[in-house]
Protein backbone atom coordinates (compact mmCIF):
# COMPACT_ATOMS: atom_id res chain seq x y z
CA UNK A 1 0.00 0.00 0.00
CA UNK A 2 1.04 3.21 -0.64
CA UNK A 3 2.37 5.26 2.46
CA UNK A 4 0.69 8.54 1.80
CA UNK A 5 -2.79 6.54 1.00
CA UNK A 6 -2.44 4.42 4.54
CA UNK A 7 -1.79 8.14 5.86
CA UNK A 8 -4.90 9.33 4.13
CA UNK A 9 -6.57 6.23 6.26
CA UNK A 10 -4.67 7.33 9.44
CA UNK A 11 -5.38 10.85 9.15
CA UNK A 12 -9.23 10.35 8.32
CA UNK A 13 -9.75 8.07 11.38
CA UNK A 14 -7.92 10.13 13.92
CA UNK A 15 -9.92 12.95 12.12
CA UNK A 16 -13.04 11.09 13.10
CA UNK A 17 -11.69 10.84 16.45
CA UNK A 18 -10.92 13.91 16.98
CA UNK A 19 -14.12 15.83 16.12
CA UNK A 20 -16.16 12.88 17.96
CA UNK A 21 -13.92 14.59 21.24
CA UNK A 22 -14.72 18.04 20.39
CA UNK A 23 -18.43 17.20 20.40
CA UNK A 24 -18.13 15.54 23.67
CA UNK A 25 -15.87 18.46 25.29
CA UNK A 26 -18.30 21.04 23.88
CA UNK A 27 -21.66 19.30 25.21
CA UNK A 28 -19.91 19.32 28.53
CA UNK A 29 -19.09 22.45 28.90
CA UNK A 30 -22.33 23.19 27.47
CA UNK A 31 -24.15 21.89 30.72
CA UNK A 32 -21.36 24.30 32.94
CA UNK A 33 -22.85 28.00 33.12
CA UNK A 34 -21.05 31.02 32.71
CA UNK A 35 -20.45 33.59 35.96
CA UNK A 36 -23.56 36.10 35.49
CA UNK A 37 -25.24 34.48 33.00
CA UNK A 38 -22.93 36.02 30.08
CA UNK A 39 -24.29 34.68 26.74
CA UNK A 40 -22.02 34.01 23.81
CA UNK A 41 -23.29 36.95 22.33
CA UNK A 42 -22.41 39.18 25.57
CA UNK A 43 -19.13 37.67 25.50
CA UNK A 44 -18.19 38.64 22.09
CA UNK A 45 -19.16 42.03 22.79
CA UNK A 46 -17.48 42.43 25.86
CA UNK A 47 -14.50 41.03 24.38
CA UNK A 48 -14.51 43.35 21.07
CA UNK A 49 -15.37 46.77 23.27
CA UNK A 50 -12.25 46.23 25.75
CA UNK A 51 -10.29 45.89 22.43
CA UNK A 52 -11.32 49.01 21.64
CA UNK A 53 -13.48 47.37 18.32
CA UNK A 54 -16.90 48.97 17.73
CA UNK A 55 -17.39 48.75 14.79
CA UNK A 56 -17.77 45.09 14.64
CA UNK A 57 -21.37 43.44 14.88
CA UNK A 58 -22.22 40.25 16.76
CA UNK A 59 -24.99 38.18 14.80
CA UNK A 60 -26.34 34.84 14.85
CA UNK A 61 -26.15 32.25 12.39
CA UNK A 62 -27.74 29.01 12.14
CA UNK A 63 -26.34 25.49 12.30
CA UNK A 64 -24.38 23.78 15.32
CA UNK A 65 -20.53 25.04 15.70
CA UNK A 66 -21.28 27.46 12.20
CA UNK A 67 -19.06 29.88 14.56
CA UNK A 68 -16.91 32.21 12.38
CA UNK A 69 -15.70 35.60 11.74
CA UNK A 70 -16.12 37.49 8.25
CA UNK A 71 -13.49 40.16 7.66
CA UNK A 72 -15.44 41.59 4.19
CA UNK A 73 -18.85 41.86 6.41
CA UNK A 74 -16.76 42.96 9.64
CA UNK A 75 -19.65 40.25 11.76
CA UNK A 76 -18.63 37.60 14.15
CA UNK A 77 -21.04 35.34 13.22
CA UNK A 78 -22.17 32.80 16.19
CA UNK A 79 -23.70 29.83 15.99
CA UNK A 80 -27.29 29.08 17.70
CA UNK A 81 -26.19 26.66 20.26
CA UNK A 82 -23.37 29.55 20.93
CA UNK A 83 -24.88 33.01 20.38
CA UNK A 84 -27.63 32.58 23.53
CA UNK A 85 -26.05 30.20 25.48
CA UNK A 86 -24.70 30.96 28.44
CA UNK A 87 -22.02 28.26 29.14
CA UNK A 88 -18.39 27.92 29.28
CA UNK A 89 -18.02 26.86 25.75
CA UNK A 90 -19.77 29.10 24.39
CA UNK A 91 -17.90 31.69 26.02
CA UNK A 92 -14.63 30.20 24.67
CA UNK A 93 -15.86 29.87 21.19
CA UNK A 94 -17.35 33.35 21.35
CA UNK A 95 -14.01 34.63 22.32
CA UNK A 96 -12.29 33.01 19.73
CA UNK A 97 -14.34 33.94 17.41
CA UNK A 98 -13.45 37.75 18.36
CA UNK A 99 -9.66 36.96 18.35
CA UNK A 100 -10.14 36.77 14.48
CA UNK A 101 -11.66 40.21 14.52
CA UNK A 102 -8.45 41.84 17.00
CA UNK A 103 -6.16 39.78 14.87
CA UNK A 104 -7.73 42.19 11.65
CA UNK A 105 -8.07 44.95 13.69
CA UNK A 106 -4.02 44.92 13.99
CA UNK A 107 -3.14 43.48 11.42
CA UNK A 108 -2.48 40.16 11.80
CA UNK A 109 -0.18 38.54 8.46
CA UNK A 110 -1.01 35.13 8.38
CA UNK A 111 -5.01 36.31 8.56
CA UNK A 112 -4.20 38.68 5.86
CA UNK A 113 -2.75 35.98 3.67
CA UNK A 114 -5.69 33.28 4.15
CA UNK A 115 -8.39 36.24 3.50
CA UNK A 116 -6.06 36.47 0.12
CA UNK A 117 -6.64 32.78 -0.46
CA UNK A 118 -10.19 32.03 0.04
CA UNK A 119 -11.31 33.32 -3.34
CA UNK A 120 -8.63 31.18 -5.04
CA UNK A 121 -9.49 27.90 -2.83
CA UNK A 122 -13.04 28.77 -2.96
CA UNK A 123 -12.42 28.18 -7.02
CA UNK A 124 -9.83 25.41 -7.29
CA UNK A 125 -12.03 23.28 -4.04
CA UNK A 126 -14.65 23.21 -6.37
CA UNK A 127 -13.32 21.42 -9.45
CA UNK A 128 -9.61 20.04 -7.92
CA UNK A 129 -11.91 16.21 -7.86
CA UNK A 130 -12.93 16.60 -11.51
CA UNK A 131 -10.12 18.27 -12.59
CA UNK A 132 -8.10 15.17 -11.15
CA UNK A 133 -10.30 12.70 -12.25
CA UNK A 134 -9.76 14.04 -15.77
CA UNK A 135 -6.54 14.04 -15.39
CA UNK A 136 -5.79 10.72 -14.85
CA UNK A 137 -8.45 9.37 -17.60
CA UNK A 138 -5.98 11.60 -19.73
CA UNK A 139 -3.05 11.19 -18.30
CA UNK A 140 -1.19 9.61 -21.25
CA UNK A 141 -2.11 12.22 -23.56
CA UNK A 142 -2.83 15.23 -21.58
CA UNK A 143 -0.84 15.29 -18.19
CA UNK A 144 -0.73 19.30 -18.40
CA UNK A 145 -4.54 18.48 -16.75
CA UNK A 146 -3.23 16.06 -14.01
CA UNK A 147 -0.99 18.65 -12.73
CA UNK A 148 -3.33 21.35 -12.55
CA UNK A 149 -5.63 19.29 -10.75
CA UNK A 150 -2.34 19.01 -8.53
CA UNK A 151 -1.70 22.31 -8.18
CA UNK A 152 -5.26 23.16 -7.05
CA UNK A 153 -4.72 20.51 -4.45
CA UNK A 154 -1.52 22.34 -3.33
CA UNK A 155 -3.23 25.58 -3.42
CA UNK A 156 -5.67 23.44 -0.41
CA UNK A 157 -2.64 22.15 1.43
CA UNK A 158 -1.05 25.83 1.44
CA UNK A 159 -4.30 26.95 2.91
CA UNK A 160 -4.84 24.17 5.52
CA UNK A 161 -1.60 25.34 6.89
CA UNK A 162 -1.76 28.95 7.05
CA UNK A 163 -4.71 28.21 9.20
CA UNK A 164 -2.84 26.60 11.52
CA UNK A 165 -1.58 29.76 13.26
CA UNK A 166 -4.33 31.87 12.54
CA UNK A 167 -6.65 29.31 14.14
CA UNK A 168 -4.10 29.08 17.54
CA UNK A 169 -3.83 32.84 17.33
CA UNK A 170 -7.09 32.88 17.71
CA UNK A 171 -7.21 30.78 21.10
CA UNK A 172 -4.78 32.49 22.38
CA UNK A 173 -6.06 35.59 22.48
CA UNK A 174 -9.50 34.49 23.60
CA UNK A 175 -7.62 32.55 26.89
CA UNK A 176 -5.89 35.18 27.51
CA UNK A 177 -8.51 37.74 27.44
CA UNK A 178 -10.80 35.11 29.46
CA UNK A 179 -8.28 34.95 32.25
CA UNK A 180 -6.90 39.20 32.26
CA UNK A 181 -10.44 40.53 32.13
CA UNK A 182 -11.13 38.25 35.03
CA UNK A 183 -15.02 36.84 33.66
CA UNK A 184 -13.86 33.58 34.17
CA UNK A 185 -12.33 31.50 37.55
CA UNK A 186 -9.10 29.58 37.25
CA UNK A 187 -11.29 26.57 37.45
CA UNK A 188 -13.74 27.73 34.63
CA UNK A 189 -11.06 28.80 32.20
CA UNK A 190 -9.78 25.02 32.58
CA UNK A 191 -13.23 24.17 30.54
CA UNK A 192 -12.49 27.25 27.85
CA UNK A 193 -8.67 25.83 27.67
CA UNK A 194 -10.12 22.30 27.16
CA UNK A 195 -12.80 23.44 24.38
CA UNK A 196 -10.49 25.63 22.14
CA UNK A 197 -7.58 23.17 22.16
CA UNK A 198 -9.49 20.22 20.77
CA UNK A 199 -10.86 22.90 18.32
CA UNK A 200 -7.64 23.48 17.18
CA UNK A 201 -6.64 20.12 16.52
CA UNK A 202 -9.65 19.78 13.58
CA UNK A 203 -7.33 22.33 11.91
CA UNK A 204 -4.25 20.17 12.71
CA UNK A 205 -6.14 17.49 11.22
CA UNK A 206 -7.22 19.03 8.31
CA UNK A 207 -4.21 20.24 7.69
CA UNK A 208 -1.96 17.01 8.00
CA UNK A 209 -5.03 15.28 5.52
CA UNK A 210 -4.38 17.90 3.37
CA UNK A 211 -0.57 17.41 3.41
CA UNK A 212 -1.22 13.52 2.55
CA UNK A 213 -3.88 13.79 0.02
CA UNK A 214 -0.62 16.27 -1.62
CA UNK A 215 1.82 13.63 -1.35
CA UNK A 216 -0.79 11.01 -2.84
CA UNK A 217 -1.27 12.45 -6.25
CA UNK A 218 2.79 13.52 -6.12
CA UNK A 219 3.46 9.78 -5.78
CA UNK A 220 1.00 8.83 -8.42
CA UNK A 221 2.17 11.22 -10.72
CA UNK A 222 5.91 9.60 -9.85
CA UNK A 223 4.93 6.19 -10.52
CA UNK A 224 3.42 7.06 -13.79
CA UNK A 225 5.84 9.02 -15.20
Amino acid sequence: MNVSYFLIIVIAVVGMVVQARLQSVFRKYSRVAFPGGFTGKDVAEKMLRDHGIYDVKVVATRGHLTDHYNPSTRTVNLSESVYASASIAAAAVAAHECGHAVQHAMGYAPLRLRSALVPIIQFSSSLSTWVIILGIVLLNSFPAIFWVGIAMIAASALFSIVTLPVEYNASNRALAWLENSGVLAPEQMRGATVSLRWAARTYLVAALSAIATLLYYLGFARDND
